[in-house]
């Protein structure tokens, strides 16, 4: 998506929490929950996103990616209604998705599908947040997942992100 203000515009602004980064070169990351019916833990969230980070930009994408030009990144978490008014606006389609990543550096998430997958997929809710959080860095790294070999790339990609960020705690 090629929108450069921000998707929630002003709505969001207030409450804004940052995760002090100790590289003034990387991109300052923000994680807000937006949604209130599922419990998350932003703060655990924040630190993985800043963790994962730093991976994704030592995979070699070249220099003019959107993840290397962003200054700031937000992740928002919203609810499968807030989800579906996003699908419907950007890409045309009905119904939520997991997630939706636009090139100026925001990525929202729907809590309550990441949910519903992870109780499909046999995994625990922070770690499908946390995989939709690589899959939107990697979007915004340049990675795309529109045909078979690109979506086995960004696969490999996320699940090598993974690991390094679970041997970093």
């Amino acid at each position: 998506m090629n929108d450069h203000r921000s998707v929630l515009g002003r709505e969001a602004e207030s409450g804004d929490r940052r995760f002090p980064m100790g590289n003034p070169s990387l991109p300052r990351i923000n994680v807000q929950n937006l949604q209130r019916k599922i419990s998350v833990n932003v703060a655990e969230l924040e630190r993985f996103a800043a963790n994962a980070l730093q991976h994704c930009l030592h995979l070699p994408k070249g220099k003019r990616s959107d993840l290397r030009k962003s200054r700031e990144l937000f992740v928002w978490l919203i609810s499968d209604r807030r989800m579906a008014l996003l699908h419907r606006k950007f890409l045309g389609q009905s119904g939520p998705t997991d997630v939706l990543t636009f090139q100026h550096g925001e990525i929202f998430i729907s809590v309550e599908t990441a949910r519903r997958h992870a109780r499909a997929f046999g995994n625990s809710l922070m770690r499908e947040l946390k995989l939709y959080i690589v899959h939107g860095l990697l979007h915004l790294h340049r990675f795309d997942d529109q045909t078979l070999a690109e979506a086995r790339r960004m696969k490999t990609a996320q699940e090598k992100i993974l690991r390094a960020c679970s041997r970093d705690r």
